[in-house]
């Protein structure tokens, strides 16, 4: 069999509708075009932001506010606190580390490896005490509480005033 026999650019049809038929020329299209489809069954939306999608972003993350504190929780299955970096910096908290799975079964002759570097950028309020902030790791689960200087927990209310109609 023909090498461009098996290369799906290479082959011409007449079922081919017009609008592809151009992408037969430029391969990478053709290829774009079947892994976006791949991501989109497998995630339900692109993988990759800069040819047209949206990211996903890892690690999910939740943000809860009170009176008192804000507190935000992570979810990093398969990981330890020894993998994650947090810092906050200029009214803002960075989440920071390196995920890394091995998996290998020798009865059946497989291994499989995943390493990838994540960074998630959470922007907070300047009423942020930043000298009283904690975190805790527990079970694949970050939370890292932020306590609120005294005078964003007493607020401040501002009064509207009706406009008179002249």
């Amino acid at each position: 069999m023909a090498m461009r026999g098996l290369v799906p650019w290479g082959r011409q049809s007449e079922s081919t509708p017009a609008l592809y038929r151009g992408e037969q020329s430029n391969p990478f299209m053709t290829l774009r075009r079947e892994m976006d489809r791949v991501f989109d069954d497998m995630f339900g939306q692109s993988m990759l932001p800069s040819l047209g999608g949206s990211a996903v972003s890892w690690p999910s993350v939740e943000v809860g506010e009170t009176d008192r504190e804000i507190r935000i929780t992570a979810e990093m299955p398969g990981m330890n606190e020894k993998d994650v970096e947090i810092q906050l910096e200029d009214g803002v908290l960075t989440l920071r580390g390196e995920k890394k799975s091995e998996t290998d079964d020798k009865d059946r002759g497989y291994s499989e490896r995943y390493y990838g570097r994540f960074e998630r950028r959470i922007a907070l309020p300047s009423s942020v005490r930043e000298e009283a902030c904690n975190a805790s790791f527990h079970n694949g689960v970050l939370t890292v509480t932020l306590p609120k200087s005294e005078e964003a927990a007493r607020g401040r209310r501002i009064p509207i005033n009706a406009e008179t109609q002249h």
